[in-house]
């Protein structure tokens, strides 16, 4: 795994400029540096080396060096594309898969990113017509950031090395707090600094001439086969996953595999028999620990198992130095547990597989169930008396039944942004110093229903997920926390090949009254021992909500809730009254208080210390 960065046009002392840009990407790729500078840009790239150690290195050119690439990922299938391109009479001088792209993109343009199997993240720049084409990968698996600086077109891995070009003004995006509140990360492809973006995943984009023209070049639809039956979805899935994993195993250093307790990183290790697995888990009983469980799994499919227990001091120790490499603040506490699951593979191998993308492709959310769970209420109950018992049931106490009557109130498109809701609409207006900027999260989603009309609630559900959760949480952290270890993170079930089997699985083989992601554990079944490949789905859990009833870290929360940053973003009275709420016991607001503090240190961190 690499880093990659760049910018067109003639600036002073521009060499020391792309070499500080690279510089401070070096995690993700501590092994070596390559660099490309003409009269119209300059190219920065930090390797990290998994394939052709001694050949592969960075930039890459094509015959007759028109052509220069940078990378960020891995190929699984360049080896057939190789031989195919070989064939169409291109000449290789490495036998690094980084090399494919280049002679694939000067022989099919941008349809090559139609053939290619893996994920990605790459820049090509053209002598002939001074272009630069840049490209990220189906499902958001690696990420590209851009920008323009006057002339100036500013591209890379991580937006910390944006911040080194001195053309970019750095501007805090106000408009995003919003979202974040909401959502608990950012959007994208907006970011929390102005003017710089996100590149969507399924992306490419090709700036010339001081134009940048973004293309759409894949979308993750499903198309369910109704007829498929059970036996034929296990069937298939268990052999494209096995496929995927010999796949996402080929390498020329050691790979090992996260283990945690659940389904999906269980399924990964059975592949690994001889090879390392690696926990993590904290001090508060078995609800916040799965070591005893990764042990045991351990122990049955013969891997050698590497593990570590978070303390409270490390955790809060190492918040500031996580939401750096994020980057962006992130409010999911489970980047830090990844952060630390990360470091402790780092140890001992250089590449990890992991379990991400099972739950949104194979419908493996808890909350996924709802639709089923409300049918019946939603059907006898019409939608107007509903939403009175709603609004009642929000000036309620936190009782018993609450939560069922708000939550199946409103039809999923009203009430579902994604798997995680910290503030409403009328939360955020009443936490705010600036109200104005509130919005209703229900508006950034229509445009995603709008793609999935007249599919059921669980499919858009999934898709709506994919296209946001799993983009602005769940790959962001997988890969900001392991490359702030320099270690390659790869997820078999994100592969194009897998989607192409999960989009054909039928609702009713997805999510039903015997287990979410009902079909893929059948798969599993199959390799594990039952009480794994049926265990409830629980995510990463950290013990936030402990924490924050502990006096010592609700003060260390509280000094930060009064702080100038806190000021200038919150009416604190509102938030403090959240933190005393919760310490106290009266409603549990452990996230929604997470993600103000998180906010907060972020901003410190970026904007706030001088």
């Amino acid at each position: 795994m690499c880093g990659i960065c760049g910018f067109t046009g003639q600036i002073v002392d521009r060499d020391n400029i792309i070499k500080n840009m690279t510089d401070v990407i070096t995690h993700r790729g501590p092994d070596s540096e390559g660099f490309y500078r003409d009269d119209k840009i300059s190219m920065g790239f930090r390797r990290l080396s998994i394939i052709d150690l001694d050949a592969g290195h960075q930039p890459i050119y094509n015959e007759d060096k028109s052509l220069v690439l940078t990378f960020n990922g891995e190929i699984y299938n360049y080896k057939e594309l190789r031989e195919e391109l070989i064939k169409c009479g291109h000449s290789f001088y490495t036998e690094t898969d980084s090399e494919v792209l280049i002679h694939g993109y000067e022989e099919w343009h941008e349809d090559m990113l139609t053939k290619l199997r893996g994920m990605f993240g790459f820049a090509i720049y053209n002598k002939k017509d001074d272009s630069v084409f840049i490209a990220r990968d189906f499902f958001g698996i690696k990420p590209m950031h851009y920008t323009i600086c006057g002339d100036n077109f500013v591209y890379a891995s991580e937006i910390k090395s944006i911040l080194e070009f001195p053309g970019y003004k750095k501007e805090f995006n106000e408009s995003m707090l919003d979202k974040y509140l909401s959502f608990q990360y950012a959007v994208p492809p907006e970011t929390f600094f102005k003017d710089v973006f996100c590149l969507l995943p399924g992306h490419y984009l090709l700036y010339k001439d001081g134009k940048v023209d973004i293309t759409r070049y894949f979308e993750a639809r499903f198309n369910p086969d109704n007829n498929m039956t059970e036996e034929e979805a296990i069937d298939k899935i268990e052999k494209v996953f096995e496929n995927s994993v010999n796949a996402h195993k080929i390498s020329d250093v050691e790979v090992g595999c996260f283990l945690s307790s659940g389904v999906d990183s269980s399924y990964v290790s059975t592949y690994f028999a001889d090879q390392k697995t690696f926990t993590v888990g904290f001090d508060f009983g078995e609800k916040y620990n799965e070591i005893s469980w990764a042990q045991d799994l351990s122990k049955e499919i013969g891997v050698d198992h590497k593990y570590k227990l978070i303390s409270s001091e490390e955790f809060w120790g190492s918040i500031e130095k996580v939401q750096y490499h994020m980057d962006q603040p992130l409010a999911d506490p489970s980047c830090i547990a990844l952060y630390f699951v990360s470091k402790l593979a780092s140890e001992y191998v250089k590449v990890v597989l992991s379990g991400e993308g099972a739950d949104e492709l194979f419908g493996g959310y808890t909350i996924y169930n709802e639709p089923h769970v409300f049918k019946m209420y939603q059907k006898i109950l019409p939608y107007k008396l509903r939403m009175w018992l709603y609004k009642l049931a929000k000036r309620m106490p936190n009782i018993k039944g609450r939560g069922y009557i708000m939550r199946g109130a409103r039809p999923t498109e009203e009430k579902f942004i994604g798997n995680a809701f910290m503030y409403d609409y009328e939360q955020k207006k009443e936490i705010l110093k600036n109200p104005s900027i509130a919005t209703k999260p229900q508006d950034l989603c229509k445009k995603y229903y709008e793609r999935v009309k007249g599919y059921d609630d669980e499919t858009k559900m999934q898709y709506l997920d994919i296209n946001l959760w799993m983009v602005g949480d769940i790959l962001l952290k997988a890969d900001r926390m392991s490359m702030a270890n320099s270690l390659e993170l790869r997820v078999p079930f994100l592969d194009k090949e897998v989607f192409n089997i999960a989009s054909t699985i039928p609702t009713r083989l997805r999510v039903n009254k015997k287990n979410t992601k009902y079909a893929m554990r059948m798969a599993a079944m199959r390799h594990l021992p039952q009480r794994t490949a049926q265990k409830e789905k629980l995510g990463f859990p950290v013990p936030t909500r402990v924490w924050l009833r502990d006096e010592k870290y609700y003060n260390v929360v509280k000094e930060r809730f009064q702080s100038e940053t806190a000021k200038k973003f919150f009416n604190t009275d509102e938030i403090i009254k959240f933190l005393d709420e919760h310490y106290s016991g009266k409603e549990d607001n452990s996230r929604k208080v997470w993600t103000v503090f998180i906010f907060i240190v972020w901003y410190d961190l970026y904007f706030g210390k001088k």
